[in-house]
Order: C-alpha cells, then structure tokens, then sequence
C-alpha cells in the first residue's frame, strides 16, 4: 500500500475513534491522582468523536477534504487538556495535507511532524512523559524509517510500536507516573488512536459498537431562539436567514472584512462564522434573495433556511397571550465554569453572567464554551475556566470568538470568586484583566475528596476511601475520618496573612463534622474571619479558600 485515498482516511479515523471510545474507561483510570475525576480517557473520546461524527458522511475520496472535516469536529468538540492537544495534533496533520488528493508514505510522515510541531505550539509549557511526547516520539521514529518501508502500513505498524515504546518511557520523564506506578493517560489514549489507524491499514477488524451521538450542534442552531420579544409590527427585518456557503476556486476571492461589511447592508443581528472550506451566515434582512444571490457570488450555497419572523411571533403572542419583556443587552459577558448549585447562585450573585455546569468529571468542550452566548448581544467577554484541565478548551474558544475576550486562568471556584471581587464593571478589558490576574496569585484552594485506589503519592500512603486533602493540587494529607483530613488541611492553609477562611460544603459534606473542626481552629486563629456557604457541589465534600 503505496498511498491512501481520502477514503481509506477516512477509514482510519473512525476506527481510531471507536478503539478510543472502547477504551475510554481503561484511560480514566490511569489518572495520576485517585480522585473520582479521572477523565481523560472520556475527555479525548468526546474529542475524537466529534471529530469522526464530522466525517462519518463524508464521500470524497480527497484526504485533504476529509481532513478539513475532521480537524474542524474535532477542534469544536476539544474538551479537557488532553483533548485540546488531540485536536492540534491533527489540525496540524490535516493543515499540511489540505491540498493533497492521495496520501503517499512521505507526506503522511511529514503530516504527523507538522501535527506534533502545532501541538506543542500550542502548549505554553510543554511537559515531556506526556502525550506530546509519545506523539514527537512515534513521528520521529516513521522519519527515520521512511526510505527503508514501502508500505504505508508497515509504516504505520512502526509508528504505534514506538508509540508504545514512548508510552512506557513516560515513567522515566515525569516522576509523578513513576511514583505511582501508571503511565501517561493522555499517551495511553494516543497509543488507542494509533492502534485503530493500523487496524484500518491492515484489514484487521475492530469490532464496532454503535457510536454515542455526540453533541456537535453548529454555531447556528436549526431553530432560532429569538433576542427580543415584541409585537410582529416592530420587527423591521422580517426574515431569519441562515445559509452556508461553500468556497469554490474561481469565484469571488472571499475576504472577511469585506464579506461582513457587505452582508451587514442586507440587514441586522449579523453573524459570520468561516473557516478554510465555508462561511456560516445568520441574517435579519427584508430581502433573503439579495442576501443569499450575494452569497453566491463566493461558491456554493449550501444549508439554506429562511423564516418568516413575523409569522413566528404572531404565533409565540397567540400562545402567551402577550409579549414577553425584552431581553436584557449586556456589555461584557462573564463566563464561569462550575458544579454545584449553591456555588452557581454565589457566582451570579457577585457578578457572574453565565454559568457553564462543569468541571471535574464533565469538562465543556470549546463549543460549549462558544455557544452559551452565540445569541446574545455582547461587547466583550472574560472567560474563567475554574479548573487548569479546561484552560487551554477556553483559550481556544477565546480564538474563535468575533468580540473581544479574554481568558482569567482560573483553576478553582475560590480563584474564580477572588478574581470576581477584582473585577471593576467600567474598566477596560486589559485593565481588568490585570486586575484578576493578579488577584488569584493570593487565595489558596483546598479540597477534600475520597481516593478510589490504594496509592502512595509524595510519601503519603492513601487507602481506597480514605479522605484526603489537597491543598493547590497537592495531596497533603489522607485520612480514614473526614473530620481530621479537614481538621489538618485548613491549619495547613492558614498562615499569617490569611484574613479570610470560606467553606463550601458539598454534596456529600456534613454540616456537623465541619461545625466542630471550625469550633476548635476559630478558639486558635482569632483574628481569621470563616465562612461557610452550602455549595451543593459534587466530588468534593468540602471545598476551601484561604486569602
């Protein structure tokens, strides 16, 4: 097999996805930590799923057309850490070969170089043991053995074998795994990926279980949920109109500035959403026909929907019987990661405009991130992430926004609230981005969750079930009682500039226990203001912040 067609491509990633998806489970449990919150197995399977979903329908057989397809589902669907990087890896494999019909041995390795050269671009600090390194690893093993194979699939054979190789390796770089005794997770499910790519080559059937639909809905939804609620009579643009258009060489040269300023004649609430292969158009507009006659004049249209919206309304006041109020507009969106209903209201109650459920266990995706204000009418928007697996998921979802935005890296719901209390609401973005910033360098974050394996991490001996406290990512203590792990691990996180204590308790907390550890540390720290809050979240009983 000298060369694949886009076909063949095709082939291998749905069957790396399926092989991913089989062994998502094994993956999630190669966390290093023993924390209920092992997902990157599940992580990566969203990604990778997404991405397969974008191209199970795709019949070309040009490889570069089926990998536009498949960077796209996957760069949307990139949820976690592990999934982020799994998106680059092939972005940057699919960027290379976007003009390349049938994929020879030497532009196939030369596509996995370019992937791992864009993922690690796109982390700002590599770690090495990790799945960045078993993918350098395995591409520079197919360089060098690229003159000496003719077969893509022996090629590819000896792609996953270093991949393996690499995988065990990754103990030697990052001592965490080796204390442990696992290797990388995010590795481990690369390797997978690997594995089904070869499977496809070889002829050697996966047995494949009925994919879970993942939700991938686009960037304009099938059925418009309207801004504003008014009397039919007011709307002045009449027409919902929603279209794709798909760019063809010798049409006119499409330029964004000048497409949007153009589009934005027809009408109003404009949105324009491109990528190499097609523009996503939504428009309020009087003439639907001009709009999508324009349109035209850049390729093919594709995905077309017009609704009449005056119609829509007359039916929505015939069933509510009167208009509802306006929607209000809001200058800067404040994003927030979080789990838990007592945190959520917290949140909105200092400031906080939209929550996303999530965090650990449950890591939104970019799309996610993207789509909770894709109706709305924002100036800017500050995204907190609220855990460092969902970070660079919201880096990317900052990329792809049309307004201003920023990222407060924010790596727990105590950042988030001391970030909150930094924010100023007539400041500029820059300033309030320095502002929060800066403010979460000074809170510490404390948690206490269970262990769900015996372990031994930093000398600390952990038993199944036992409590254990982790103070800023850092397993300090672990203990059979819930009260003497919260007991040692609020001492450890009060020093002489701690001014302020608060407590959320979870879902699986007790108000009694932390009543009586706090009796006994507030007769010791007097000068120490605490707080408890009924935070309902899941996962950890008790969450801390220490200012």
């Amino acid at each position: 097999m000298e060369k694949i067609d886009g076909q063949q491509f095709r082939q291998m990633i749905l069957l790396g996805a399926n092989n991913l998806k089989k062994n998502a489970d094994y993956v999630d449990s190669l966390n290093v930590f023993p924390v209920p919150d092992g997902d990157t197995g599940t992580n990566m399977n969203l990604s990778m799923s997404s991405g397969a979903d974008e191209v199970k329908d795709v019949k070309s057989t040009h490889v570069g057309e089926v990998g536009k397809h498949f960077s796209r589902g996957l760069l949307m669907g990139a949820r976690g850490n592990s999934g982020v990087i799994l998106s680059q890896l092939f972005r940057g494999f699919s960027k290379h070969v976007e003009e390349v019909e049938t994929l020879d041995i030497h532009s196939f390795v030369e596509a996995l170089e370019a992937g791992v050269k864009t993922a690690y671009k796109a982390v700002m600090k590599p770690v090495e043991g990790t799945i960045l390194t078993v993918a350098k690893d395995s591409a520079q093993k197919a360089v060098d053995s690229v003159d000496s194979v003719t077969d893509i699939a022996e090629l590819m054979k000896i792609v996953v074998e270093e991949s393996k190789a690499s995988l065990k390796r990754t103990p030697d770089l990052l001592p965490v795994l080796k204390e442990v005794g696992v290797v990388d997770s995010g590795g481990q499910g690369l390797v997978y990926v690997y594995e089904g790519f070869l499977s496809a080559l070889t002829g050697e059937e996966i047995v494949e279980d009925e994919a879970d639909s993942v939700d991938t809905d686009e960037f304009i939804n099938d059925t418009h949920e309207f801004e504003e609620f008014m009397s039919a009579e007011d709307i002045t643009f009449g027409f919902c109109t929603e279209f794709m258009v798909r760019f063809e060489d010798g049409k006119k040269e499409f330029i964004e500035e000048d497409f949007r300023n153009d589009m934005d004649k027809f009408g109003d609430s404009l949105l324009v959403i491109n990528d190499d292969e097609i523009v996503k158009v939504h428009v309020h507009t009087e003439t639907p026909g001009k709009a999508l006659t324009y349109g035209a004049e850049y390729g093919e249209i594709i995905k077309i929907k017009v609704d009449n919206m005056r119609e829509q309304f007359r039916a929505i006041e015939d069933k509510r019987g009167k208009s509802n109020e306006k929607k209000e507009k809001i200058d800067t969106a404040i994003i927030a990661v979080s789990s838990g209903e007592g945190i959520n209201e917290m949140l909105k109650s200092i400031g906080v405009t939209h929550i996303i459920s999530g965090g650990q266990t449950m890591n939104p995706s970019t799309e996610d991130i993207i789509n909770i204000i894709k109706d709305e009418d924002v100036k800017e928007v500050i995204i907190m992430p609220n855990n460092k697996n969902i970070i660079m998921a919201a880096e990317q979802a900052q990329e792809l926004l049309e307004v201003p935005s920023i990222v407060i890296p924010t790596r727990s719901i105590p950042e988030c609230v001391s970030a909150m209390f930094a924010y100023t609401k007539d400041a500029s973005l820059e300033a309030n981005e320095d502002d929060m910033v800066e403010a979460i360098q000074h809170v510490k974050t404390g948690q206490i969750t269970y262990s769900v394996r015996d372990t031994k991490i930093d000398d600390i001996d952990i038993k199944k079930d036992q409590h254990m406290g982790i103070l800023d990512g850092k397993i300090i203590t672990s203990n059979d009682e819930g009260s003497e792990t919260l007991d040692v691990l609020i001492r450890k996180m009060i020093d002489e500039d701690t001014e302020i204590v608060t407590v959320f308790i979870g879902e699986d907390g007790n108000n009694d226990t932390l009543e009586s550890v706090l009796d006994k540390i507030e007769e010791e720290f007097e000068d120490v203001e605490f707080e408890v809050h009924d935070g309902k979240q899941p996962v950890y009983s008790y969450l801390i912040s220490a200012e």
